[in-house]
């Protein structure tokens, strides 16, 4: 028995090794430059918008090259027409080329960033790249030490499948890396489909689904608009025998799975999901908007406090099931929240406490059963 299951993990290891092909090899940072000036480095813009390092990060860097220490390794993904992606290293490498004045926005340079001053250099402060005084810019010997030093990039080779190298991607940026769980998707569907993910960043710019959510500043800098659609077009038409603990184990990991298969076979679903997503928002923006989605409180008879996760999942999902399956559907949506607030399971604490599967598997027939027309 222990024979046939170490031949089977053997097995399991060669496949594995088998789908993604590597090589790693020290390249300056002078040489990197100038295969990103001549294109053949790409970091696509849609990445860009991760590139949040502070000013103290950024010079932090600086003085980690000028003072000779290793700086973690650099990915990058081979594409078909052999340029290399970056798969991770976006902080580093952004910085690097912004110091130089070399990154582009937009098709635009971006100005060189002012150092601060650092723990062993606190004289970088004020100090740039090139500065009009001559006293605050870099010299030519710590250019030239910045354009030697040597950085180490590990080549993912287009020979890998997809699927492994957004794995890579995933595990690499889930060891401490500062992006949280929807930029980290977001970036993961950017490789699989740019296309998929600029149709997805489209419908968060809906005008229904911005009236009806009403998201703070806060929540729409961390892209939880964009967790809403994803969720929405993950959940609202899944089959009833796979909204169970088990099937939902680990949402996040359910949506980079499921929101990754829509990218891959995208534009294929394209239309009918768009549809059944702006037929849902345009119904519940007409039947209550942004009310829905807040607490009812029966005994003020008003609707309370901000956005809801449990009010989204019964309303927003329970609507959109009815209209995908083209199903009769109540248009007294006012009153069946008023309704849903009442029910005994509202009661005491409702959502509070609850595990997010715990949550969906409670409320997602919930609000298929009462936004059902009688």
């Amino acid at each position: 028995m222990k024979t046939t299951e170490l031949n089977a993990l053997e097995l399991e290891i060669i496949e594995a090794r088998r789908t993604i092909s590597s090589d790693g090899y020290p390249m300056s940072i002078g040489e990197l430059t100038n295969l990103y000036k001549e294109g053949e480095l790409i970091i696509r813009p849609e990445f860009q918008r991760f590139f949040r390092w502070t000013e103290t990060q950024k010079s932090m860097l600086v003085e980690s090259l000028l003072l000779g220490i290793p700086i973690p390794s650099i990915f990058v993904s081979q594409v078909e027409s052999g340029k290399w992606e970056v798969v991770d290293g976006l902080q580093r490498i952004s910085t690097i080329l912004q110091l130089q004045g070399e990154l582009k926005k937009n098709n635009q340079k971006d100005a060189p960033f002012v150092l601060q001053g650092t723990k062993y250099l606190p004289s970088l402060e004020g100090r740039s790249w090139d500065h009009e005084d001559p006293d605050l810019a870099l010299t030519e010997a710590q250019k030239l030490d910045i354009k030697r030093s040597k950085l180490d990039l590990k080549i993912i080779k287009r020979e890998s499948s997809p699927s492994t190298k957004f794995d890579l991607f995933q595990r690499l940026n889930s060891y401490g890396s500062s992006l949280n769980s929807q930029e980290m998707r977001s970036a993961l569907l950017v490789a699989v489909s740019s296309e998929c993910f600029s149709w997805i960043e489209s419908l968060s710019t809906d005008e229904n689904f911005i009236h009806c959510t009403q998201l703070s500043e806060r929540l729409i800098e961390e892209r939880y608009d964009l967790e809403l659609v994803i969720r929405f077009l993950v959940l609202h038409n899944r089959s009833n025998d796979r909204i169970t603990n088990a099937s939902l184990r680990d949402l996040p990991q359910v949506l980079d799975k499921e929101s990754m298969a829509i990218a891959e076979k995208f534009p294929k679903g394209k239309k009918t999901l768009e549809a059944t997503f702006k037929k849902t928002f345009s119904l519940l923006a007409e039947n209550g908007g942004d009310l829905l989605f807040k607490r009812w409180d029966s005994k003020k008879k008003e609707f309370q406090g901000s956005f809801l996760n449990t009010a989204f999942e019964v309303f927003a999902l329970g609507a959109g099931y009815h209209i995908a399956n083209k199903s009769p559907i109540r248009v007294d949506i006012g009153s069946a929240v008023k309704e849903f607030w009442k029910l005994p399971v509202m009661s005491k604490g409702f959502a509070t406490g609850r595990s997010t599967e715990a949550r969906l598997v409670t409320f997602i027939p919930i609000g298929r059963n009462l936004l059902a027309s009688k």
